[in-house]
């Protein structure tokens, strides 16, 4: 029997604006079970982490029968 790792992401999400000229989004996240923190300079960055790990485990679980 395979067990299934859970199917969910936790992250703390912080959002501020760049105080430049042309203030830009930036972001970071924290896993609230690592305290591991991820900076991004911008909202398509932290778009594309959000959909690699969101597809890294929608991969893992594609060879799990249950």
């Amino acid at each position: 029997m395979t067990t299934r790792s859970p199917r969910y992401l936790a992250y703390m999400l912080r959002l501020w604006q760049s105080s430049s000229e042309k203030p830009d989004w930036r972001a970071s996240l924290e896993s609230p079970h690592t305290g591991e923190r991820q900076g991004f300079a911008s909202l398509d960055d932290l778009f594309d982490f959000l959909q690699h790990r969101t597809d890294a485990v929608s991969d893992r679980d594609d060879g799990i029968r249950e």
